[in-house]
């Protein structure tokens, strides 16, 4: 079993570095962000200049090296702020991760130094209209043509879509159910059209939207993997991501709090702050406790890809922390909205907005009714 985290010196002072960031660089314009619903390029200006972006990937490519643990440090602090912003380095990482784990050492050499200085971001092309939860029911088809290979069809629920410029693309290559799927990159510029975008509750400043595939001409070395292979790419890969959407989740969630608990120490009401009132005081207290118990449980679930998940437990581990801090983000919200009253339900407190952020991490890379199964056949196997 793997043992209870313990932060070191570095990370801890990691952490403060990137809450001075994220409080002087991107809290000023996260409200904004979010009202325009436009993507941020000063706010990515500033992760490249900070060497955020490079924080996710190998030392041999431009990259820190980071450990997962240390990369959910940094997703939680942007996300305490501004979870549109911490979805830039998320799905950057997300749309990588085939290309770092089954490319070939010539596609990781030409493409991850681009990523890690902020030349490019990448997409992760998975779903499709009626290819949601149930991936292997895709319809995106790639035909071999000599050396390259000519890929048609539709994506959904793309993030970053029109921002980015490489795309992470599923699509099937033979007619059997899971081994009949095949991965590769693609470049936006061969063949790759968004069709629209979405109008979206939350995380407005990151762009959601229909992808297609039209004659879309991928070179055979942009193949990530085997031919076949898709499909058990894509669960190695969201195994090892859903770990950094519960350390968004824990985020939202802690930037909630600490706004609501600062907000009720200042606030006044029958001539006393609404922090003496014992009632709101103990929805305080179980908001608190709930993040730490997410955290510990995202902290775990990044560990064991750390050490390479020596006793297979990520799978489950890894659903489990997504799906309880995604809930834990979504009640704290929501309580933290309530202990500000009416000014909660307004935009000129940032709660709302973090409720409504909030949703998503309970729907995207998995919904949590997905994880729930996860977890059940694990224990019922």
């Amino acid at each position: 079993m793997t043992q209870p985290i313990n932060l070191s010196d570095e990370q801890r002072e990691f952490r403060a570095v990137v809450r001075r960031f994220a409080e002087d660089k991107i809290a000023p314009r996260a409200a904004a962000t979010d009202e325009k619903a436009e993507y941020d390029w000063e706010a990515f200006k500033a992760l490249v200049a900070a060497d955020l972006t490079s924080l996710q990937y190998p030392e041999e490519y431009g990259g820190q090296g980071a450990s997962l643990v240390t990369q959910a440090i940094a997703t939680e602090e942007l996300a305490r702020v501004c979870a549109s912003t911490s979805l830039m380095l998320l799905i950057s990482k997300l749309g990588m991760l085939p290309v770092i784990n089954f490319g070939s050492d010539a596609l990781k050499a030409e493409v991850l130094p681009l990523v890690c200085d902020g030349r490019s971001q990448a997409s992760y092309c998975l779903s499709e209209p009626d290819a949601g939860s149930d991936v292997a029911s895709m319809l995106t088809r790639a035909v071999r043509d000599g050396d390259d290979w000519v890929v048609n069809g539709t994506k959904c629920w793309i993030t970053n879509a029109g921002i980015s410029d490489l795309y992470t693309v599923f699509a099937r290559t033979s007619d059997d159910r899971h081994k009949g799927i095949t991965c590769f990159l693609a470049k936006a510029e061969w063949g790759v059209h968004v069709d629209k975008l979405e109008h979206k509750l939350g995380i407005k400043g990151s762009p959601t939207g229909v992808v297609r595939f039209d004659d879309c001409r991928i070179p055979d070395t942009w193949r990530l993997g085997e031919v076949g292979q898709g499909f058990a790419i894509a669960m190695h890969t969201l195994d090892r991501s859903r770990p950094t959407i519960g350390a968004q989740a824990v985020g939202i969630a802690q930037g909630a709090l600490d706004f609501a608990v600062d907000y009720m120490k200042q606030r006044r009401t029958f001539g006393r702050p609404l922090a003496d009132n014992q009632g709101l005081q103990w929805i305080a207290a179980d908001c608190a406790m709930r993040i730490e118990a997410a955290r510990g449980m995202v902290y775990r679930a990044c560990a064991l890809v750390d050490d390479n998940d020596p006793e297979g437990e990520l799978g489950v581990i890894g659903a489990m922390a997504k799906c309880f801090a995604s809930d834990v983000a979504m009640q704290v919200t929501t309580d933290c909205v309530q202990l500000l009253g009416g000014y909660g339900y307004t935009n000129e407190f940032p709660v709302e907005r973090m409720m409504r952020d909030a949703k998503i991490t309970q729907i995207y890379e998995g919904t949590n009714q997905i994880q729930r199964i996860v977890i059940a056949k694990k224990l019922f196997s």
